[in-house]
């Protein structure tokens, strides 16, 4: 066997070898884990849990969903601030931790605009407005009646202090020149099971949300907070229909830490993209009364902004500040 290598020859081969190096690092190389900051059963976390299940086919890699909620989203969102920009840990964003969080929090453990890699955005979710029997209502109307009637007495649920559900009923408040008492709680699911046992008076939740727990009767929705009316909720009327030009709900996109290479973020963006078109996600989505909508890393990071300063007028004229 020849054992000489002439100096032309070992650079060929150095050449060859840098030139594989990429493929040898190719991106994912283990499973990929997504964080929901919230707890499950939620919107986000159905919807999530769907486009998961579905990537895993275009990145050849397992995608894991774990919830770690609390401060409405802040503490999920920040261990995904801390955590290594490889991209296989990913933040479910929405818009309470990159655009409402950032204006009521004084002290916010993670920067949502240097901290983090925007991904794509996946879904856009619409509001509707529910209220118990107790409450003995028909349409917003007679809701807001009530709100006249007796000032500061009624409660609303929501899934926290200056998050979406809180802030759209604040807007419908603001907007009737009314008061009614506001009883955070930790998600969306304890808010509106409040609701139904008589505990709590109303809830703008999502929906989807909304269309299921009204299925047996024991709450009333009265309108939506949309633009325009939601396919799974035919005969329930807008915000704007009713007489109260009101329009809120939420998103929802998936965040990489800062310095997660764009190649990285590039082919996640692809991957929720393609899963996004498969049809047991789609048909999750409607299911959901979700609207599906991707778009690549800097149109999201775009829209991040623009939602970011949506909200900055109505959170500031409530003077909501969290310590």
């Amino acid at each position: 066997m020849n054992t000489n290598i002439n100096r032309r020859s070992l650079l060929a081969l150095t050449g060859t070898t840098v030139l594989a190096t990429p493929a040898l690092a190719a991106f994912p190389d283990r499973p990929v884990r997504i964080i929901v900051p919230w707890p499950p059963g939620a919107l986000a976390d159905v919807v999530m849990r769907s486009i998961a299940q579905a990537m895993q086919g275009p990145l050849g890699q397992p995608v894991v969903v774990e919830n770690r909620p609390g401060a409405t989203g802040a503490l999920g969102t920040e261990f995904v601030a801390r955590a290594t920009p490889d991209g296989h840990t990913l933040i479910l964003g929405n818009a309470e931790t990159h655009a409402i969080n950032p204006l009521v929090y004084r002290r916010l453990a993670y920067n949502p605009v240097t901290d983090f890699q925007p991904v794509s955005l996946f879904a856009r979710a619409p509001f509707a407005l529910a209220v118990g029997q107790a409450m003995g209502v028909n349409d917003l109307a007679g809701f807001l009646a009530k709100l006249r009637e007796a000032p500061g007495r009624v409660s609303y649920a929501s899934w926290g202090v200056g998050s979406t559900s809180h802030l759209t009923m604040e807007l419908l408040l603001k907007a009737a020149g009314l008061e009614a008492l506001h009883a955070p709680f930790t998600g969306q699911a304890p808010g509106i099971t409040a609701v139904i046992a008589g505990q709590v008076d109303a809830m703008f939740l999502t929906a989807g949300g909304a269309e299921a727990a009204s299925r047996d009767g024991r709450v009333k929705l009265l309108a939506v907070s949309a633009a325009e009316r939601v396919a799974l909720l035919p005969n329930v009327p807008t915000l704007r229909e009713a007489g109260v030009p009101v329009e809120g709900g939420n998103w929802f996109g998936v965040l990489a830490p800062a310095r997660t290479p764009m190649e990285a973020a590039n082919k996640l963006a692809q991957a929720i993209a393609e899963a996004a078109r498969v049809p047991a996600v789609m048909e999750v989505f409607r299911g959901q009364a979700a609207v599906l909508s991707t778009n690549a890393p800097d149109a999201f990071g775009r829209f991040i902004a623009e939602d970011r300063t949506r909200w900055e007028a109505p959170v500031k004229a409530l003077d909501i500040r969290i310590d």
